[in-house]
């Protein structure tokens, strides 16, 4: 059903580089760029969601969505850890360690974040405790 997130960055090259980071544990890479734009994909997986991120086309300053949040589907807990740690480690802010959210054994497992540039996002996946 969705096709392709994005989000405004105010320094195309720092953010690339964030995302280059976090994308690189999921097996996505850039599958399209430009002087104002970079998109990831997972290339062998076909035609997917993708995320992107821009230079404002209007010229103004981009901003954050107040209450936006794009999740990226993790395959393990491990995974979801791994994410979080470079995340952080190139330029993120914390907006939620690692862990379960409500009860285990739903097996909701996040870690939430922001980008450089103040978006929100965050690793997820499906991992219930017995």
């Amino acid at each position: 059903m969705i096709a392709y997130s994005m989000v405004g960055t105010n320094n195309l090259e720092a953010s690339g580089k964030f995302y280059d980071a976090i994308f690189t544990p999921m097996g996505a890479e850039r599958t399209w760029e430009a002087d104002k734009f970079i998109a990831w994909g997972i290339r062998e997986l076909g035609p997917t969601p993708s995320f992107s991120i821009t230079a404002p086309y209007n010229g103004e300053k981009a901003t954050v969505g107040n209450g936006s949040m794009t999740s990226f589907a993790a395959s393990s807990p491990e995974m979801v850890n791994e994410i979080y740690r470079l995340a952080i480690e190139n330029g993120g802010s914390d907006e939620g360690e690692p862990g379960y959210r409500g009860d285990p054994a739903f097996g909701f497992y996040a870690g939430y974040f922001r980008d450089p540039d103040g978006n929100k996002c965050n690793a997820f996946c499906m991992a219930p405790q017995k």
